[in-house]
């Protein structure tokens, strides 16, 4: 597992318009950058006014969420849903940030069920051959267990709300099932970050 240690160090997001602001540039960003397969799937408005995102969630369905959920959701991905309840125009193979009525347990779905299948059988495997357990918080099949699922595509990002930081923020990862690999950040604000690097990476590729 690998720590997003640079977009951890940047400024966290905790209010609506800071992500409006935020998701206006990443929009005209992921617009700039799109490629041949996601620019059939962009709506005509989102080309025209570069916001890849949706009306605002209410606080009423904010909660309405968390009841479902059983849990209440941290404080930069509450205020993400205060400016925007989802979001179409993600970089790299994450297509879409779900909406607030749509985050799920990873564990309650197809996929999901598949990993921790996949992961429990690996684990098992590499233990009767170094005959060493790992710690239980580096097996990826109890992380897929208990996290919940923000935004997939080919790739996932998943929070873990198990564990809260002092600033109320949960960890949140990017698992890129191709290649195994999971790259942990400390809040939803820093994993967003963390995209905007990779869409300016593929802006600088263009030029």
């Amino acid at each position: 597992m690998v720590n997003g240690s640079a977009a951890d160090r940047e400024p966290e997001l905790t209010t609506p318009q800071q992500w409006r602001d935020f998701l206006r540039d990443h929009g005209a960003l992921f617009l700039r950058t799109a490629n041949e397969y996601q620019r059939p799937y962009l709506d005509p408005e989102q080309v025209a006014t570069g916001w890849m995102g949706r009306a605002a969630a209410t606080e009423n369905s904010i909660a309405a969420a968390e009841r479902r959920l059983g849990v209440r959701f941290p404080p930069t991905y509450r205020s993400f849903l205060l400016a925007s309840d989802g979001w179409d125009g993600v970089g790299g193979w994450v297509s879409v940030v779900w909406p607030c009525a749509e985050i799920y347990w990873l564990r309650d779905s197809e996929s999901g069920q598949d990993l921790i299948e996949v992961y429990t059988e690996v684990e098992q495997e590499t233990l009767e051959k170094q005959g060493v357990a790992e710690p239980d918080e580096e097996k990826l099949s109890l992380l897929f267990g208990r996290a919940l699922a923000v935004a997939e595509g080919e790739d996932f990002w998943l929070f873990d709300p198990t564990e809260t930081g002092p600033n109320g923020e949960w960890p949140a990862y990017l698992f890129t099932p191709k290649y195994g690999e999971l790259e942990q950040f400390g809040s939803f604000s820093a994993l967003f970050h963390d995209d905007r690097r990779l869409l300016e990476q593929f802006a600088e590729m263009q030029r």
